[in-house]
């Protein structure tokens, strides 16, 4: 069996936890969205489904898929980690920039600052 990382590493299965984040869609929705023969997206959404991250719920005679986001909790716990350090990075840059001074003149909103004349 796949673990989750190996199931939303695959793109077209992130584009459609993507699309389900949003709101249920059927199989044909899907398939219009995503440019993906039919039985691609139903493949995806097997996948999907039998790795408990989507589901179905019958409307007549389609079934509309939505998102189960609690396997994700998985990868959001590996994730924390490295969130933390980018996050501590991201401030220490902001702390950085904000010590340097504005620069002046500037062309069409861009810093003059590294330009080379040709």
């Amino acid at each position: 069996m796949l673990s989750t990382f190996e199931i939303v590493a695959e793109p077209n299965r992130r584009r459609i936890l993507d699309l389900l984040r949003v709101e249920r869609r059927a199989v044909g929705d899907l398939v219009a969205e995503l440019g993906l023969a039919q039985p691609a997206v139903s493949k995806h959404l097997r996948v999907l489904r039998d790795a408990g991250l989507v589901s179905a719920d019958v409307d007549g005679q389609r079934r509309l898929y939505r998102l189960n986001a609690e396997p994700l909790r998985e990868l959001d716990a590996w994730v924390a980690p490295y969130r933390r350090h980018w996050a501590k990075h991201l401030d220490d840059l902001e702390r950085h920039l904000a010590t340097m001074p504005d620069e002046t003149p500037r062309e069409h909103g861009v810093p003059q600052r590294g330009r080379t004349k040709r």
